[in-house]
């Protein structure tokens, strides 16, 4: 599927994406790439963001030297048994998908946000995921890749994904 309101969606193990932005976590994403991104992503914060990006907002930088464009800085919520946050992880996704698509982004690759050292239960990350990446990709997205840590995130990924339609 390549309609902006159908977008095609998949989810792949770890590689490096070949898309237009890439969306997460800096730290792992950045390898190589990393002076270009870091540097960015300090002029931003000395620039804008003083006290740090909100959680659930997204940012764009330079990809440096990564095989895409730009990349999407978001800040993924802290899971909490005792308060729901699905509305910020949810956010997460969403917000990246418009700076993507402000910028003019025809793919979009994202990891599996706040489901690591984070805590977020992966099954309920993906629901998040997929169902959000669904109902707010706008042209000229067309596709969204979910570039995964380990298989068992891709089993539940692929679940979620199957249930879709």
């Amino acid at each position: 599927m390549t309609s902006p309101t159908s977008p095609s969606t998949s989810s792949s193990t770890p590689r490096t994406p070949r898309s237009s932005a890439a969306a997460g976590s800096t730290g792992p994403s950045t390898g190589a790439a990393a002076p270009e991104i870091l540097a960015a992503c300090r002029e931003l914060r000395a620039s804008q963001y003083g006290k740090g990006l909100a959680t659930g907002r997204a940012v764009a930088t330079t990809a440096g030297r990564l095989a895409a464009r730009w990349v999407v800085h978001t800040v993924g919520p802290v899971f909490s048994g005792a308060q729901d946050r699905s509305a910020l992880l949810a956010s997460c996704y969403r917000e990246s998908l418009h700076l993507a698509a402000e910028l003019g982004a025809r793919t979009v690759a994202f990891p599996a946000i706040s489901t690591g050292i984070y805590g977020w239960p992966m099954d309920d990350g993906a629901r998040i995921a997929v169902r959000t990446v669904l109902a707010e990709t706008v042209a000229p997205v067309e596709e969204v890749r979910f570039v995964l840590f380990d298989a068992h995130a891709y089993v539940e990924f692929e679940e979620v994904l199957a249930m879709r339609g």
